[in-house]
């Protein structure tokens, strides 16, 4: 690819244009936590001219594509996982020589990246690609399992002196406009039984496939438009269990011959399990009121989109907002903290961080609500450093949130950064809207020792950034070991990392080899230790080996994958040694990495094409906004609009230039590229004003704006005080937090810090007056909260 500006953008195709890709079908298997996906991609060459159709999608990060086939004219051709230059080799030449020929690859710039390349369909000609995947599937705060199939895939901004991205140059169409379908069906299964399945597409009814209920499947409504990441979550009836999965090895005679030939001492040979553990700690040793937290907050141009396609739907932006303002009033006394701003340029709150008091708390609350989209592309790579250059405070552990919408190019550069400074703090992480980099969030958190959440649909930030900020407020664990009993002649060898960094009811993944021979029913142990607050804790798992031939080796691949993901980040650039390692798992597991891309070809291609194939790139919904839009100067708004370069870091001249336009331009634009109207402005809720007036000791205190939220006036609450000796700030907080625990109980993630500062300040100045104001406030606001809620 030559090179280009870093405001190259994109190109919005004339929705006329012939595209080969007809639709998608789907097909997902849903094991307890693992997700066996397959996709067949079907494409119709409409054209006069034989075509090479090339599509771009998105995937997550920890993905383990496994197989990859074509099918045409009835006829199925199994491809083959080659070293990546060898494969584009053998593409080109078929390619070349106009036989057909099938391509699936990693992009190098992000393992949340893939492409497909169909070259040479001839004209009229139909076919079908088909790739399968297996995915680890993440556990929600409230029990859900949690499976997406990524659709947007937004442009990443590239810095000065990157390559581009493959993003940066791919068509792009507006909302609604996509000309292919998408049909899913989604299989389930869990032994603890399934309560129920919610999605954030049209589904059909749930159906039950057998009568304990374990076993159920869905669909999505017909004729669904590809037009948003497909989310599906899985309640089942109990979770959050420790486990052990084992899986037999292959062998050289064994099925599954997706995997090929098992060369003896291979990955796939010997037996593989899967461990699950759910560390846990003594109640009332969780939490330390010390700590550094920075926030790094993306104020790029991108993070003015709504965060749904849902009318009046919040901006990015705003709820980044919003999220931190409950952060600011949740933080403890006496900790540290300052706020950074990133896109074309940084800027902090603060030259250093600050002692968290109620004048620093004051002044970000007020820098918070100045923030806009408006600091051009997403360098996050910059401000990362600077933070990391920054000395940090004594006592105090350096905590790291970072809240953007992933879309960046240097994606592996950034991670590296993490990568090296992780023993100089813990990292959180937070990806905003569809299309946020799975590979940049996960990468980045894994990396620090930190956890990381995504937020897309109608998913409320507040929560789960609230859920970090309380693992953060956890003191480290220390000396961790895994320690194996297993039967004589049987080894473990670890392939995955072990977990340094573990967090209340979170769930640790490791897998192991398991070498030598088994004998049944034999049995196993595996204890996890760890070291927190001086107290030594141990978490075992006992299982069986049993080894069952399996058909599809799912936990081989996972822990192929695993491997993998860990050599390619475990340094930023990897010895041949290493890469070696890589090329050997890759090829032996038939798991896609870095390094390795499948290809076919039909070697029976009954009329070869003369003439080189018109390359047609697929489209991909294109989530527009207007900031941060420039028009190329070929573009002529007195004309339809056919082509416009949308950077996420216009420069800011040209924003202004654009946001001037006169107004039926402006419409002439809206209407092209289907815009979406303006948002009203919405009025703050309640809980939010609420909070936005507690102090940072985490009092409130009498004023025309609590008593609003109270819906109490300033006289009734001064005269309804049972002890008129207490300061009147103790008696308006605990009504505070009675409101809290009788209107907003369905929020209580989100301020059971804020209030857990308020209970320990009411405790301190009610003295022996507290039970008879809680009685009283119970009273006032005609309710019945527990005492015990006060520590009463």
């Amino acid at each position: 690819m030559p090179p280009l500006s870093p405001y190259s953008g994109l190109i919005i195709v004339d929705s006329h244009q012939p595209v080969p890709l007809q639709g998608i079908w789907v097909d997902v298997q849903v094991k307890g936590f693992v997700a066996d996906v397959s996709a067949t991609l079907k494409y119709k060459n409409k054209e006069e001219n034989a075509v090479e159709a090339v599509f771009v999608f998105p995937m997550d990060e920890d993905s383990a594509v496994y197989s990859f086939e074509a099918t045409i004219e009835g006829k199925k051709i199994v491809a083959d996982l080659q070293e990546k230059e060898q494969a584009h080799k053998t593409y080109n030449e078929a390619i070349s020589q106009g036989k057909q020929a099938f391509l699936l690859e990693e992009d190098k710039s992000s393992g949340d990246i893939f492409s497909c390349s169909v070259g040479n369909l001839p004209p009229g000609q139909e076919a079908e690609v088909t790739l399968k995947y297996v995915l680890e599937l993440p556990v929600e705060a409230d029990g859900a399992v949690r499976f997406v199939l990524p659709a947007i895939l937004n442009p990443r901004y590239t810095p000065i002196d990157h390559d581009v991205s493959i993003t940066a140059t791919r068509p792009q169409v507006p909302i609604g406009e996509i000309p292919y379908t998408l049909s899913l069906n989604a299989h389930f299964q869990s032994v603890y039984g399934i309560a129920k399945i919610q999605s954030n597409c049209d589904i059909t009814r749930l159906e039950y496939t057998n009568s304990d209920k374990t076993s159920a499947k869905v669909s999505l409504a017909e004729e669904h438009k590809f037009d948003r990441d497909v989310e599906f979550l899985a309640y089942y009836r109990d979770v959050n269990k420790p486990s052990v999965t084992v899986e037999a090895g292959l062998g050289s005679t064994d099925a599954a011959q997706e995997s090929g030939p098992t060369p003896s001492g291979s990955i796939m040979a010997e037996s593989v399990a899967m461990f699950n553990f759910y560390p846990s700690f003594t109640a009332g040793q969780e939490q330390s009121n010390c700590g550094e937290f920075i926030f790094l907050v993306d104020q790029s141009g991108s993070m003015e989109c709504s965060m749904n396609s849902e009318p009046n739907a919040p901006e990015r932006i705003q709820v980044a907002k919003e999220t931190l303002l409950l952060l600011l009033k949740s933080l403890p006394l006496g900790c540290y903290f300052n706020i950074y701003g990133f896109g074309h340029h940084f800027k902090s709150f603060f030259p250093e961080s600050v002692e968290y008091t109620q004048q620093s708390m004051e002044e970000a609350v007020t820098k918070v609500n100045e923030m806009d989209a408006n600091f051009g592309g997403t360098e996050i790579l910059t401000p990362l450093q600077k933070i990391y250059q920054t000395a940090g405070r004594a006592g105090h552990p350096r905590q790291l949130f970072v809240f953007t919408d992933g879309e960046v190019g240097n994606t592996k550069q950034v991670i590296d950064e993490v990568q090296k400074n992780a023993q100089k703090h813990r990292c959180f992480t937070f990806g905003i809207g569809e299309g946020a980099s799975t590979s940049l969030i996960k990468g980045m958190a894994r990396a620090g020792n930190g956890t990381f959440e995504f937020f897309i649909g109608k998913d409320r930030m507040q929560p789960k950034v609230l859920r970090a900020l309380k693992y953060s407020l956890q003191p480290s664990v220390n000396d961790v070991s895994l320690t194996w009993t297993l039967p004589s002649g049987v080894e473990a060898i670890v392939l995955s990392q072990v977990p340094t960094c573990f967090f209340q009811g979170l769930r640790s993944i490791v897998y192991a080899q398991l070498k030598g021979k088994v004998e049944n029913e034999a049995e196993g142990e595996v204890c996890l230790q760890y070291k927190f607050n001086e107290e030594i804790i141990k978490n075992s798992l006992r299982f069986l080996l049993d080894m069952q031939i399996i058909e599809r080796p799912t936990i081989h691949r996972l822990a192929a994958k695993a491997l993998i993901s860990e050599l390619e980040h475990g340094q930023e650039s990897p010895s041949e040694e290493v890469k070696k390692k890589i090329l050997e798992t890759s090829l032996q597991s038939g798991v896609v990495s870095s390094l390795t891309a499948y290809v076919a070809v039909n070697k029976d291609t009954k009329t070869c094409v003369g003439a080189p194939p018109v390359r047609r790139q697929i489209p991909i919904e294109l989530d527009l906004h207007l900031s941060g839009l420039s028009c190329s100067s070929s573009d002529n708004f007195a004309s339809p609009i056919r082509k416009l370069t949308i950077p996420d870091a216009a420069p800011l001249k040209l924003v202004g230039w654009f946001k001037k336009m006169t107004s039926s331009a402006a419409n002439l634009f809206r209407r092209s590229v289907e815009l979406p109207k303006e948002d009203t402005e919405v009025e703050t809720p309640p809980f939010l004003r609420l909070i936005s007036l507690q102090n940072a000791d985490g009092s409130w205190n009498l004023t025309p704006k609590i008593s609003a939220v109270l819906g109490i006036s300033e006289t009734d609450i001064k005269t309804g005080n049972p002890d008129q000796n207490v300061e009147v700030s103790v008696w308006v907080t605990v009504l505070a937090v009675i409101w809290l625990h009788t209107t907003c109980v369905d929020q209580r993630e989100e301020w059971e810090l804020l209030e857990k500062k308020a209970v320990s300040w009411i405790r301190a100045k009610a003295g022996s007056s507290l039970g008879e104001i809680v009685r009283a406030g119970n009273e006032l606001l005609k309710s019945s909260v527990d005492p015990k809620v006060f520590g009463l």
